[in-house]
């Protein structure tokens, strides 16, 4: 992007109050990206960039401008699209495309996550786009990739994680397979999305050129089964359902106390001899059944049953204190509400203030990333459908006559 239109991007201006829009962070500043991403996992890429200072120009349809996954006062919609300016384009009209096509040749990055092929369609596919752009960074999110014979399938998040070999592993043996509470595969290709852009924006301060992106739900679920992939690709072992226990780390896992559940976290030897000794049992440190790692495997079941008898005897909270005094990692589980009731939570700033244009004063959750010196926060809610349209028009040279045309025909 030319010098002055990255100083016309830093200033944000919002067409409705003639004042510049707060930067919530200068890490990303000057750097330009389109958001054509729409439901969760494009979203989520973006978001990063967003939160981080880019100028990020939400694409929607003058139609349906709610078409980014749910109503803009819902929660999910608030908490995705923070940070941003908003376009509305037609881009089934000519002139919706051209207009895009103009803001792509001073965009850094674009992101999409169409169904393959739409983009093409459209004429605003990579190749297409990086002729008059070679420096674009072009990412695409999908449900199984670009191409292959699984591409046209319509992904989803629920799909991925069955396809991706986590409900297999997820739940309780015996009871059939089990989602997770989040979407977990939405979640993660979005941040590989966001991970990406920003390796091909560092390569490209040394090659001068920009390179298409390419990640999906399912490459971000396999990927992160991590240790559980492993186990079968190098000793073929197809791991199963573990439940609350943790399939090589044992004793790790739920336990019940005397008003409630706890978790515990006992990994290696040396945490076992402090964890048998902070229940006063280090009677177990030397017993068979107990004394390493593959016989507390095999001895699970009973070992747990033995645990517990003790853990009933007092709180969670009694339980929590003894346990982390003793070095011995433990934790409460809480429901939502407990979690941002936590202090540490608190501290750490996770529930961020902003006034929202739909919702008034509220609270989202903010990055779980702390910077000296560059640090992130809410500035702006979501904006109003459309809200920057003429700004954002009028910094790529369109006129106020022009722009009333574009109107009139409905391409913005």
């Amino acid at each position: 992007m030319a010098q002055s239109q990255k100083e016309a991007v830093g200033e944000m201006q919002d067409t409705e109050t003639n004042m510049s829009l707060p930067l919530p962070s200068t890490a990303l500043k000057g750097i330009r990206v389109l958001d054509l991403t729409r439901v969760r996992s494009g979203p989520t890429c973006v978001r990063q960039f967003a939160d981080w200072g880019a100028d990020v120009i939400k694409i929607e349809t003058p139609v349906d401008s709610a078409q980014l996954g749910g109503p803009r006062s819902g929660p999910d919609f608030q908490n995705l699209h923070r940070n941003k300016r908003s376009l509305t384009l037609n881009l089934k009209t000519e002139e919706g495309i051209a207009a895009f096509k103009r803001l792509a040749k001073t965009a850094d990055v674009i992101v999409e996550n169409f169904r393959p092929g739409v983009k093409k369609r459209l004429g605003i596919d990579y190749e297409t786009l990086s002729v008059d752009n070679p420096g674009l960074v072009y990412a695409s999110i999908s449900g199984f990739g670009q191409d292959g014979p699984l591409a046209a399938r319509p992904g989803f998040d629920q799909i991925a994680q069955g396809m991706g070999g986590l409900m297999s592993i997820t739940g309780k043996p015996g009871e059939g397979p089990m989602r997770v509470g989040i979407p977990i595969a939405d979640l993660c290709a979005g941040l590989f999305a966001a991970q990406g852009i920003l390796i091909a924006l560092l390569e490209r301060e040394k090659s001068g050129k920009g390179q298409w992106i390419q990640t999906s739900l399912l490459q971000a679920q396999v990927f992160m089964l991590d240790f559980q992939a492993a186990r079968f690709l190098m000793d073929g072992d197809v791991p199963k359902q573990a439940g609350n226990n943790h399939p090589t780390s044992i004793p790790t896992g739920v336990f019940k106390t005397k008003d409630g559940h706890m978790n515990l976290a006992v990994a290696g030897q040396e945490i076992w001899k402090r964890f048998a000794t902070a229940l006063d049992r280090k009677d177990w440190i030397e017993d068979d059944r107990f004394a390493t790692p593959p016989a507390r495997s095999e001895n699970r079941d009973v070992l747990g049953e033995e645990i517990e008898e003790i853990t009933l005897t007092r709180t969670t909270a009694e339980w929590i204190d003894i346990m982390n005094e003793a070095g011995v990692p433990a934790g409460e589980i809480n429901d939502i509400g407990q979690v941002f009731d936590n202090p540490q939570v608190h501290h750490l700033g996770l529930a961020q203030p902003v006034h929202s244009h739909e919702r008034g004063e509220t609270r989202l959750v903010g990055q779980p990333i702390t910077m000296s010196r560059t640090p992130s926060r809410i500035a702006a809610p979501p904006p109003l459908a459309g809200q920057h349209s003429e700004a954002i028009l009028k910094e790529i040279g369109y006129s106020e006559t022009e722009i009333a045309a574009m109107k009139e025909n409905g391409a913005i």
